[in-house]
């Protein structure tokens, strides 16, 4: 994986070991960040982050902070290791359940990337549903990946949604 735009285009990226998390695909994550635009001095959370990729790629495209919440710790330490190589500033790593973050969490943010396991959208979207809306900046935007079976919802106005292969990719912001 490689960083797609910005002050890292080019430089690769790791990602954690294993099958337990799914790195979002350069061709994916490129797509998204045409359709999120400009980043310049955004607050981004970047929750279920597994390889950090969609932060990353923030702080690369001009984003001033980035929240990174994993709960894997293995992940974790690709994260801090692939902020280290890229020499990105501006970004905290939290290792923990990202449910318990949302529920604690009293920040605004500017652009909010999630990416939960496909399996547990469905049960998961009530949750995501009481917090996101507190959590996102009155211009916010929220990119939520999910399995392109999947028509998720949440209590925001649709942007936009889109189908790339298996993946798709649901823009919300703020009811008007």
């Amino acid at each position: 994986m490689r960083i797609i735009a910005g002050s890292r285009k080019g430089h690769r990226i790791a990602a954690p070991k294993g099958l337990a998390t799914r790195p979002t695909s350069d061709r994916v994550r490129e797509s998204a960040f045409n359709l999120i635009g400009p980043l310049e001095d955004a607050s981004v959370l970047d929750l279920f982050a597994g390889s950090g990729a969609l932060g990353l790629e923030a702080l690369s495209r001009g984003a001033a902070r980035a929240t990174f919440v994993e709960s894997d710790r293995d992940a974790c330490r690709t994260i801090n290791a692939n902020l280290d190589t890229l020499r990105l500033t501006g970004a905290r790593v939290l290792c923990q359940d990202a449910l318990r973050f949302l529920a604690a969490d009293r920040g605004r943010y500017d652009l909010i990337l999630l990416d939960p396991p496909y399996d547990l959208v469905e049960r998961l979207e009530p949750r995501f549903a009481a917090a996101l809306p507190r959590l996102l900046a009155d211009d916010g935007l929220v990119v939520y990946e999910t399995s392109s079976r999947q028509e998720p919802s949440l209590p925001l106005a649709p942007r936009t949604s889109r189908r790339y292969g298996s993946v798709r990719l649901t823009l919300f912001e703020p009811l008007a």
